[in-house]
């Protein structure tokens, strides 16, 4: 225990710190363009979700952190795109929105899955890790 102190008080002294904190890896983009969602995500090998969310909606915004907390929590194994339908009607109309908020799961340029309404963080969590389940498969 002593030497565990001494190392800690070293650290101290030097301005080093006592322990690291790693975050975890999200992959977290708005898109800008129809160009930057076909490359994004049209084009992705792994599995993104399309958040089509307006910022006027109230469960958009109670969705936002749900989804963006569940997304950093499988370390990479899942991008996240957010479109605003205001923005970006056309992508919207393509992917027949018709109500907000609405999760898509895309991969390899299809929709694999869709999500619409604001739901429970464990019923997102379940959804989220079946689609990276079915993705490594």
């Amino acid at each position: 225990m002593a030497n565990l102190l001494e190392n800690v008080a070293r650290q101290v002294r030097n301005n080093q710190r006592a322990f690291s904190v790693t975050p975890k890896r999200r992959e977290i983009f708005k898109v800008q363009s129809p160009e930057e969602f076909d490359k994004k995500v049209k084009n992705s090998q792994e599995p993104v979700i399309v958040d089509f969310f307006a910022t006027w909606c109230n469960p958009c915004k109670l969705l936002t952190p749900r989804i963006e907390s569940i997304v950093g929590e499988q370390a990479g194994s899942i991008k996240l795109a957010k479109v605003d339908i205001d923005e970006h009607s056309e992508l919207a109309l393509d992917y027949d929105v018709g109500a907000v908020p609405v999760l898509v799961i895309m991969q390899n340029g299809k929709e694999v899955q869709r999500m619409v309404g604001l739901q429970d963080e464990d019923k997102i969590r379940a959804w989220v890790a079946t689609a990276v389940k079915n993705a490594k498969q």
